[in-house]
């Protein structure tokens, strides 16, 4: 996607180098409609410049400082100088998300999606996550809730979340814990089921969780819990838990979380 406005002092931004003068580098700005901006030779790199060539090359993609912003006279003055490496790695992996995002608001709504629907669906996006990638991130990860706050049609809601499935890799983590459960007498055996499958939720884990219980020895029980955000992962670890325990204590038994495993000497 690119704005029509004009970007702001000291905001990075991708171009493509234009042209190549001696007393600077003329940029097209990638996420800006029909801008272009200057990065005088002062400004191409520190110390002094005998050749601006030695530093830039004609179609080279540069990420750039945002100096000053003249509307009045369409001018924009730039640096290269002034962003490190790790400011350029960031700024071009989050431009290769947009672009992504891009194609995968053609996948939703289709390559014939009129501009001002394209923008509306983008801009509610922008608003919510602040760009278009997260906003399917987000689809991803919590589904048509990620857009309860927004005012897309269902329809709309409904076509970016399945694209999002379909398309975009969730980052995940995992965090495991174990729970000893415990119960004698002749029910000992179907108590400790039922707390397993009420540790396993009974439906409840919501859909962007992996939830797993496995046995390691008795009366030792593994949680092992997937999510998108330790946030949640720690919160349905805790929450799997606290239902077997409640399960196996309704059966007169006992259970006990902990988040290391134990060794038989314990």
């Amino acid at each position: 996607m690119k704005y029509s406005g004009w970007p702001t002092p000291g905001e990075l931004v991708v171009g493509r180098v234009d042209a190549i003068e001696d007393f600077g580098v003329f940029v097209d700005l990638e996420e800006y409609e029909d801008k272009r901006g200057l990065v005088h030779v002062s400004e191409v790199a520190s110390g002094w410049i005998k050749n601006v060539r030695d530093h830039v090359n004609e179609d080279q993609m540069v990420v750039c400082k945002v100096i000053e912003v003249d509307e009045g006279s369409q001018q924009v003055d730039l640096s290269i100088k002034d962003v490190n490496d790790h400011q350029r790695s960031d700024k071009i992996q989050d431009w290769k998300n947009e672009q992504k995002a891009d194609k995968w608001m053609e996948i939703a709504f289709g390559e014939n999606i009129e501009n001002d629907d394209f923008r509306r669906i983008a801009n509610e996006l922008l608003e919510a996550y602040g760009s278009l990638y997260d906003g399917f991130e987000q689809a991803a990860i919590l589904g048509p809730e990620a857009f309860e706050k927004t005012d897309l049609s269902t329809e709309e809601i409904e076509a970016i979340v399945e694209t999002a499935r379909e398309n975009v890799s969730v980052p995940y983590v995992t965090v495991t814990g174990y729970i000893d459960l415990r119960s004698s007498g002749k029910e000992g055996v179907e108590a400790v089921k039922e707390a397993l499958s009420a540790a396993e939720g009974n439906g409840s884990v919501p859909e962007e969780v992996d939830l797993d219980v496995t046995y390691v020895g008795a009366p030792e029980y593994r949680i092992r819990v997937k999510a998108p955000n330790y946030k949640t992962a720690e919160s349905q670890l805790e929450a799997s838990a606290i239902r077997a325990r409640e399960a196996i204590e309704t059966s007169g038994g006992t259970g006990e979380f902990h988040r290391e495993r134990r060794t038989d000497d314990e």
